[in-house]
């Protein structure tokens, strides 16, 4: 399929895990993806990988949490190629699993609302303020079950992740008249980079929460992802897919 011929993606995590996946995706089927990350030496491999296979990629190194660096980004990628048609915000971190409420450090649920929460509501902020002139846009931002739901011991990423929830909700029906639909996408556990640093108890138990019994793929995420922010999807905003293995059946 081609559905993103002449689209510009701006994708943040797009060095590794589910950002790469939804990048490789959208530029597979035509699209231009800029690729944001803190990791500069991973996101340049990702840059040669890509435009080795002939897809259009380019990045930069940039912290999501920082407001002039997403601001100097998208008015970057707008004064280069005149306009921003989808944005994905993929980046965030788990911080501490397996840590109960009590001995959680203040200052790793700072960092997780820093990056999670407040880097989406920048990503968000500055993708609109690009598509506004032309009254269109996608926007995806990555959520998780854990924000539905709740992870028990894993009180930061579970309220980051609830507050991305409402942050879906409330734009996306802020623009719900306009060309511009803001979505989330709420995964259960996907196998990627990001969960090597998560407890091996606490993997056993998200994992155990699932009805398939299986971790989800990156290529099943790029795939849900890839029609939330096509042409096709024209007719929904303000919600939060699942992507659950049946663990999430409301």
């Amino acid at each position: 399929m081609n559905r993103f011929n002449d689209a510009i993606a701006v994708i943040s995590g797009g060095a590794d895990g589910l950002g790469k996946g939804i990048a490789h995706r959208i530029a597979q089927e035509g699209g231009r993806v800029i690729l944001l990350d803190i990791n500069a030496k991973l996101l340049s491999k990702t840059i040669a990988d890509f435009s080795a296979q002939g897809l259009k990629a380019e990045g930069h190194a940039v912290n999501i949490a920082v407001e002039e660096a997403v601001q100097n980004v998208f008015s970057g990628v707008v004064a280069q190629y005149g306009k921003v048609d989808i944005m994905v915000n993929a980046a965030g971190i788990v911080g501490p699993t397996s840590t109960s409420i009590d001995d959680y450090p203040t200052d790793a649920f700072d960092r997780l609302y820093d990056i999670n929460l407040k880097g989406s509501f920048l990503m968000t902020k500055y993708a609109i303020k690009a598509m506004r002139p032309a009254n269109y846009g996608r926007i995806l931002l990555i959520a998780s079950i854990a924000g539905k739901e709740g992870n028990p011991n894993m009180v930061g990423y579970s309220a980051s992740k609830a507050g991305v929830i409402g942050l879906v909700k409330s734009a996306g029906k802020e623009f719900a008249a306009t060309g511009i639909s803001v979505n989330g996408l709420a995964p259960a556990v996907i196998k990627t980079a990001m969960n090597e640093n998560t407890s091996p108890q606490q993997l056993a138990y998200m994992t155990s929460k699932i009805p398939m019994n299986r971790l989800g793929t990156v290529e099943e995420v790029a795939a849900m992802s890839a029609w939330i922010v096509s042409d096709e999807s024209s007719f929904t905003t303000g919600f939060v897919f699942d992507l659950s293995g049946g663990r999430a059946t409301y």
